[in-house]
């Protein structure tokens, strides 16, 4: 059994990720998908809470063909402790798909098998270019899977990410 982990802020989930695991549902398992930053929300880089990202992964990711577990996990601002923490947290994994750099770094030197899945059109599909989109008044919406559409209206969150930015 293999069994992939995949960690990300999803803010918001987007189709870059949405394709990024549907590659890895081909080769994994299994796979669990991380939350970042799970205790970080209402700012402008982090506007969605880690219970409005679960929604918007799982209810884009109903059809994948592989089961996920979604784990929202804590930043612990230590990087030397963070792979425990992360493994403290998840079901077990035997490999991590991933393109930060530091992600790699860190769990290499765990003895973790890392690979580097190919980003899906990385200048377009971004949090940050989205988020920029949103406030701006830009079409976002053809950036994320329409169940992301969804519970990004359900939830008001342009209007919450436009509140936030603004300046007192």
């Amino acid at each position: 059994m293999s069994r992939g982990f995949y960690v990300g802020r999803f803010q918001p989930f987007h189709n870059g990720h949405q394709a990024v695991l549907e590659r890895i549902a081909c080769t994994a398992d299994e796979i669990i998908i991380g939350i970042g930053s799970a205790q970080i929300s209402h700012t402008v880089a982090n506007p969605f809470t880690a219970g409005e990202r679960v929604l918007m992964l799982t209810r884009s990711l109903e059809g994948l063909e592989c089961p996920f577990y979604v784990i929202p996990l804590e930043d612990v601002q230590r990087n030397a402790l963070w792979v425990a923490h992360v493994r403290s947290m998840a079901p077990p994994f035997d490999t991590v798909y991933t393109g930060n750099p530091l992600v790699a770094q860190l769990f290499t030197e765990a003895g973790v098998n890392v690979r580097s899945p190919e980003m899906h059109e990385r200048l377009t599909h971004s949090g940050t270019v989205i988020r920029r989109r949103m406030l701006d008044g830009e079409p976002w919406e053809h950036l994320v899977p329409p169940a992301v559409v969804d519970v990004i209206r359900e939830i008001h969150g342009v209007e919450r990410l436009r509140q936030i930015a603004r300046s007192d």
